[in-house]
């Protein structure tokens, strides 16, 4: 994956370089059309418990921004845990019984341009390490 990202990233860099007339705009994020568009851009809805009212977010990064009342934390944190923190935790493995609360989140949309579309809980062990590993910073929204 690694190797066709900088195949990919040489490609684009001497397709850009054809028919320009020397000038460059810094303006707009490298590889975007759109100086809007984020290669993070994440829906994240946090439920207290069951039945309790939920909060939504909004979070992109680089730059941080959105509604997320500690973006750029919540970036850092992302930033850290990686693309396998949105994993579900195989069906197979072994969890400690240890339950953490009733909270719930799911996380739609896209980080570092893939798709995702998780849920975390805090129902065993192994997900409350999923859901640590975002770091307090990500969920750390108000459960009121």
């Amino acid at each position: 994956m690694r190797s066709a990202t900088i195949a990919a990233a040489a490609v684009l860099a001497v397709l850009s370089a054809c028919g320009s007339d020397g000038s460059s705009d810094d303006s707009a994020p490298k590889g975007s059309g759109d100086p809007s568009a984020s290669a993070t851009s994440l829906k994240i809805v946090v439920t207290p418990a069951e039945d309790a009212k939920t909060s939504t977010y909004r979070l992109t990064c680089d730059p941080a921004g959105g509604d997320h009342p500690q973006a750029q934390q919540a970036c850092d944190a992302l930033a850290e845990a990686g693309a396998s923190v949105f994993d579900a935790v195989p069906k197979d493995r072994a969890c400690t019984t240890i339950y953490g609360g009733p909270q719930t989140a799911s996380v739609t949309g896209t980080f570092d341009g893939e798709k995702i579309d998780a849920t975390f809980s805090r129902a065993d062990g192994c997900e409350i390490e999923r859901w640590e590993k975002l770091g307090t910073t990500f969920f750390n929204v108000p459960l009121q």
